[in-house]
């Protein structure tokens, strides 16, 4: 006892004790999509990312983001996660972005859980590419065309082929050394074949499937509008623009996974589109949700050619924080660390 108050226990998890969970790519796919649909029925709360950039002669930054999903567990989980974004940690041999998340009884403020989050971020990414494609993409989407070796690739590119009867993956990063050892990772965990080859041209040349998930320090236009063919699906979301201004022009359809948060921060693949009007609440089709959740239908015609951009809803760590905790207390995972 302290203060008169009984003990809070808060439940610890490291990257190591996620790991031993064991939670599939399939998992991950549904508690995804589950809330993608709960927010589409107006089931969660979130707040817009906000970034801290130090004084780190631009190193990285950190975002901050927060939300609460109502259809969780008995009460609803409220969380907030703190990830860094960091370029050059590949000189460090550490991973781009590290994550930590607290989550929260949102009926009483108790801190439930600390945990890594850095393996939420990477596969809560991929998945929402999954979802996205799921539904926007054309079911005999046979070629997979991906630009960034590093941080989410390998969620986007598995949870993809997962769902896709793909008969060709191609890959691409900046440098070399980079490329070939995504592929030679991907080819260890499916039977597709897998190209890395030297530029975005080549790996977007007639894909079906395009995905730019490049690590970008100023706007450079790796997917050119010219590539996207007719019946294409096209996912750009790295964090500095990679597209040309036009590319929304040839587009018949543009989601987003929510028009608030396209709208705030400082950083994303289409942020010169919002900023300048291209892409306005006027000319957006929908938010992914509404779709998901049988407001809106996806793809209609096989020729569409359909833009899905994501940038990282909080309710999707939050999701994926709770199938973590379920798990980790069904099996004790983790450490129990007195909170007060």
């Amino acid at each position: 006892m302290i203060h008169g108050s009984p003990a809070i226990w808060l439940r610890f998890l490291s990257g190591p004790d996620i790991d031993r969970l064991g939670i599939a790519n399939h998992e991950v796919i549904a508690a995804v999509e589950e809330v993608v649909g709960a927010h589409g029925r107006g089931e969660t709360v979130f707040e817009p990312r906000t970034h801290l950039v130090p004084g780190n002669g631009g190193a990285g930054h950190f975002n901050i983001l927060r939300g609460h999903v109502a259809t969780l567990g008995d009460h609803g989980l409220s969380g907030v996660k703190v990830v860094g974004d960091f370029v050059p940690n590949y000189q460090k041999g550490l991973p781009s972005e590290l994550a930590l998340m607290t989550v929260f009884d949102p009926t009483t403020g108790v801190p439930l859980a600390i945990m890594d989050a850095t393996l939420i971020t990477e596969v809560r990414t991929g998945a929402m590419t999954a979802v996205g494609a799921k539904f926007l993409a054309r079911k005999d989407s046979r070629v997979l065309g991906h630009v960034g070796a590093r941080g989410t690739a390998f969620s986007n590119v598995t949870m993809l082929d997962s769902l896709f009867p793909l008969e060709e993956i191609r890959v691409t990063s900046r440098r070399p050394e980079s490329r070939e050892a995504f592929a030679a990772r991907l080819r260890e965990v499916t039977e597709t074949p897998v190209r890395a080859v030297a530029t975005a041209a080549e790996t977007f040349d007639q894909a079906d499937i395009l995905v730019e998930a490049s690590r970008l320090e100023k706007p450079t236009p790796l997917l050119r509008t010219a590539a996207v063919k007719r019946g294409a699906f096209v996912v750009p979301y790295g964090t500095v623009s990679a597209v040309e201004p036009d590319l929304l022009d040839v587009m018949d359809k543009v989601v987003v996974d929510d028009w608030r948060e396209s709208r705030s921060g400082r950083f994303g693949a289409l942020r010169s589109h919002v900023d300048s009007g291209r892409l306005t609440e006027q000319n957006l089709y929908a938010q992914i949700g509404e779709i998901v959740s049988g407001g809106k239908p996806g793809r209609e015609t096989p020729g569409e050619r359909i833009l899905f951009w994501h940038r990282g809803l909080s309710i999707l760590d939050v999701a994926l924080a709770h199938l973590i905790l379920t798990r980790a207390e069904a099996v004790d995972a983790g450490t129990m660390l007195r909170y007060r």
